[in-house]
């Protein structure tokens, strides 16, 4: 019969009970005797962190909460956003509008609805469009070819319409054709761009509350964390070594011994120090997820039976790690790769797997893996 699985957790695991049950639910899918490895209680006292968090000022302090206040977090989140993306060229009309414009206009033309007139004048519409689209707030910051393309079709169906029935034309009689057609573009162009700017204030908006509710606090916790274990490694590491005991005293000691892991998080970090240790943890088979050991490494070398990174050298893991599979998420910022920076014993390199995003995991990924039915078949893979 084959000796279990210890299931080490990562960061903000305050409940024993939770943890059990969450490592069960897990087996159930695994089919595989795992056993949870729990150290929370030796982590970080979190419990008032919230006292350090900065709040932002409420309506009551007396600022305007609109996207033309300019502490509004919207209107914070969406400039730096902007700030961070590389900006059109002032004065540049962007090639994908120009050609929706284009395209439409010539469908337009080529439709059989004109009923004879005229077809638009491209070379008006494009002089009235360039010298208009300056003057856009939003949609002269966008880079987006889709937005560009589906603005350039409404700004096309705007001139169509305009010159295809006198109605378009209230308001502007007495001025002449060209006149027209660039006030046209102008309140077309306006409305599509207050629509814009609401559009992406919105989401600028959910991502902020998001950034603050969510990943503020977890981010808050995992930094707690790490700094109780870079201060207290022995003592966490004793914790793991008794409860591993508890099941099989000769697991991990020897290399005819060796333990099974897998590994959450800080977990991961955990599991890769006591493997390469100068007294290791004897480990046949690693999987980590969401976890971090070849970023520490790379910051800080962690010793043990380990040699610091070396430009295009890899750090060879002794022989008392033998494989290791290694999990990440595309939203999770806490996950890293392994395979660049260490090579297994026997020369190959841990193996990378990215898991896919699932709509319901929301932005803040790093506790999602556990409920992912990729983990289970991972666990079994590796194990």
């Amino acid at each position: 019969m084959d000796d279990p699985v210890f299931v080490i957790h990562g960061v903000g695991n305050r409940d024993a009970q939770a943890f059990t049950a969450t490592v069960a639910a897990l087996q159930a899918a695994v089919g595989t005797t795992l056993v949870p490895v729990y150290w929370g209680d030796l982590g970080a006292d979190d419990r008032f962190v919230d006292l350090a968090l900065p709040s932002f000022p409420s309506r009551s302090s007396g600022l305007r909460d609109t996207s033309e206040a300019a502490g509004a977090p919207s209107a914070m989140l969406l400039a730096t956003l902007l700030a961070e993306t590389e900006r059109p060229a002032p004065g540049d009309l962007p090639a994908s509008l120009q050609d929706a414009v284009r395209h439409n206009l010539d469908a337009s033309q080529n439709s059989g609805l004109r009923d004879g007139r005229d077809s638009p004048d491209w070379d008006q519409v494009r002089a009235a469009l360039a010298e208009e689209w300056p003057a856009t707030r939003w949609l002269s910051l966008a880079d987006d070819p889709a937005l560009l393309s589906e603005t350039g079709k409404a700004i096309a169906h705007a001139v169509t319409d305009m010159q295809e029935t006198d109605d378009s034309w209230a308001g502007l009689r007495g001025m002449a054709p060209v006149d027209g057609l660039r006030a046209v573009i102008r309140r077309r162009l306006a409305d599509l761009d207050r629509f814009a700017g609401a559009a992406m204030q919105a989401v600028a908006g959910r991502m902020y509350h998001t950034l603050r509710s969510r990943l503020g606090p977890g981010a808050t916790r995992f930094l707690g964390d790490v700094l109780v274990y870079q201060r207290h490694r022995e003592q966490i590491h004793a914790r793991v070594r008794e409860q591993i005991a508890a099941v099989d005293p000769e697991l991990g000691r020897r290399p005819d011994r060796r333990v099974r892991l897998v590994a959450h998080s800080l977990g991961g970090v955990i599991a890769v120090d006591m493997a390469t240790a100068q007294q290791p943890l004897w480990t046949s088979s690693l999987l980590t997820f969401g976890s971090q050991p070849s970023y520490f490494h790379l910051c800080d070398p962690r010793g043990g039976q380990l040699s610091p990174y070396t430009e295009h050298e890899p750090v060879t893991l002794p022989s008392s790690l033998d494989r290791w599979t290694n999990l990440w998420q595309p939203f999770d910022i806490l996950a890293f790769a392994a395979a660049h920076v260490f090579r297994l014993a026997d020369g190959t390199s841990p193996v990378d797997l990215p898991l896919p995003h699932t709509a319901t995991a929301g932005l803040w990924t790093h506790s999602a893996y556990w409920n992912l039915p990729e983990l289970a078949s991972a666990i079994r893979d590796a194990m």
